[in-house]
């Protein structure tokens, strides 16, 4: 029931306009909420971020009202506490303000309080003949599902996924190799059920598109009046003699896989484990695995990620994973994998095109993804792209049919953001994944609506934590340097002439926040601006949305 709690420390309300302070809640141990004075209204909300529990005191307030974390892009209203940008999936909590005898209270219930989020009303029962078919069961699906309810659609939502579990927290495989389903999935199967959600646990085979229907691999036919396909991407296997036939050699995509490796590493540890590909899958799970384990990455560039983000930044990274024990085997080719020699069915080394052979009782493929569309190969109603992803416009409808729409890894859409120009990507994020899902809801409950805008955002764990927002389609040409890279601090801003087109940050917070709002707001510095030494947190945020 709700309640009066005082604050502590405060006699009145003298906030300013853009201000945020966090305050102590008398008489609930650990409690805080945060006080955010927007358009000359205080408003009184939850302290920390649903998604992982930053401190949003640290967030980018813009003067539209978006209260944006500094950790991994999630966004809020102010003046409701909704979520209005992935990947946090709760809302905030708001409450009442009330100012008396000298003191400030809020009224609420200390659950809340202390939870720091409230849940989304996504209770439905379904009315009508609409009906949303979803395929795939990742970042994307869950955006869309939860959104779909948000917004008080009442039709029948169905959602066909191959995985043996509900929507996951995927990024936590290769950073941490967590296995713990209870642990990984954003909701369970009594959210599912309140919210009336099919939930099947199946594999598309075909689309009839003029028919409306799905059919699986069990012989079931599910139909449809809008279709969103979300089935993610399929890792990348290594077609060189030896990958495909021995032991222990592993993918990571899934819980199963995740599984499987630890496993092969065992409780004793102390393997020796080659990870070949040095983007950030591969350094993930590298240094993840490095502390009670022999480590050695294998990448093609001259420094990790280099293709993504440049040598110089690259061996930042190698760096700090270094000294976690991680050794590197850079600028090297694969030839192949070779048996052991106490058991030829399972892998004992990865021989190097140089001749070189690298020891191992495992191996941990990391060289990227394809869209998995295999069962839309065949399909002369659709036109996939040379990769295998589906062209749709700024809304996620494919070009021929806006019945359906294609999210995540399988999607190919016009980027708006700096330098982009409408160019067509694909980008295998987690936000832009879950982001596309919410836009995809609007787009069927307010059919008129504008596409959602938003920036490209994603996080990677590398001994410290790197926040990246932007696109590069047409590549960058210089790069703006700020902090002090040799301690692994620093704000990286890639330009592509005057344009800065990507920013990347480690311990700089909120840079990579503000750079995303200003990049919405077509006011991201120049080049030369940021070379001459301004600093992106100093540059006021206009109110306008310009992409």
């Amino acid at each position: 029931m709700a309640q009066e709690f005082k604050l502590k420390g405060l006699s009145g309300l003298d906030l300013k306009n853009g201000e945020k302070r966090e305050v102590e809640v008398e008489g609930i141990e650990n409690g805080k909420i945060l006080l955010v004075k927007q358009a000359d209204k205080t408003h009184a909300m939850s302290s920390n971020c649903t998604h992982y529990g930053a401190p949003l005191k640290q967030g980018v307030l813009t003067p539209d009202g978006r209260l944006t974390c500094a950790w991994h892009g999630a966004c809020f209203n102010v003046a409701s506490g909704d979520v209005e940008d992935a990947p946090a999936l709760d809302p905030l909590a708001k409450f009442d303000i009330i100012e008396k005898a000298g003191a400030v209270y809020i009224k609420g219930e200390e659950s809340t309080i202390k939870a720091s989020r409230r849940q989304p009303n996504v209770k439905c029962s379904v009315q009508g003949q609409e009906k949303v078919l979803i395929i795939g069961g990742g970042s994307a699906t869950i955006g869309a599902v939860q959104a779909l309810r948000e917004q008080n659609f009442k039709g029948g939502i169905t959602v066909i996924s191959r995985e043996p579990n509900y929507p996951i927290d995927r990024t936590k495989l290769s950073k941490a190799l967590m296995a713990d389903k209870s642990t990984l999935e954003w909701r369970d199967s009594a959210w599912f059920e309140s919210a009336s959600v099919k939930y099947i646990n199946d594999e598309a085979t075909g689309v009839d598109f003029s028919q409306k229907s799905v059919s699986t691999k069990s012989g079931s036919s599910y139909p449809y009046t809008k279709l969103v396909l979300a089935t993610g991407g399929t890792p990348n296997m290594l077609p060189l003699p030896g990958f495909k036939d021995l032991k222990n050699i592993f993918l990571l995509r899934s819980i199963p896989d995740v599984e499987a490796i630890l496993a092969a590493v065992g409780e004793k540890k102390g393997k020796n484990i080659v990870v070949v590909g040095s983007s950030f899958i591969g350094m993930e799970v590298g240094n993840c695995l490095a502390s009670n384990n022999n480590v050695t990455v294998v990448g093609m560039e001259s420094a990790p990620m280099e293709r993504v983000m440049g040598a110089e930044v690259g061996k930042i990274f190698q760096k700090l994973v270094s000294k976690n024990g991680v050794k590197f085997q850079l600028s090297a080719s694969v030839d192949s994998a070779q048996p052991s020699s106490s058991d030829s069915s399972v892998v004992g080394s990865v021989k190097l095109k140089d001749g070189s052979s690298l020891p191992c009782d495992l191996v941990i493929l990391g060289i990227g993804v394809k869209p998995e569309t295999s069962y839309l190969k065949d399909n002369s109603a659709v036109q996939l792209e040379e990769d295998g992803s589906l062209r749709v416009n700024e809304a996620f409808q494919l070009l021929s049919n806006s019945d359906v729409f294609a999210i995540g890894d399988i999607a190919t859409y016009p980027y708006h953001g700096p330098g982009g120009s409408g160019a067509p990507v694909r980008i295998e994020h987690w936000n832009v994944a879950q982001n596309a899902g919410r836009s995809v809801a609007k787009t069927i409950t307010q059919p008129n609506s504008k596409p959602k805008a938003f920036i490209p955002i994603f996080w990677s764990a590398l001994g410290s934590q790197l926040r990246y927002c932007g696109n590069t389609p047409h590549g960058w040409d210089d790069l703006v340097l700020q902090g002090e890279p040799d301690e692994g601090k620093f704000a990286a801003f890639y330009a592509k002439g005057e344009t800065v087109v990507a920013v990347a940050s480690m311990m700089m917070d909120p840079v990579m926040s503000q750079s995303a709002e200003l990049m919405r707001r077509g006011k991201m510095p120049t080049k030369s601006e940021l070379k001459g030494g301004m600093d992106v947190l100093s540059v006021g945020l206009p109110a306008e949305v310009k992409i």
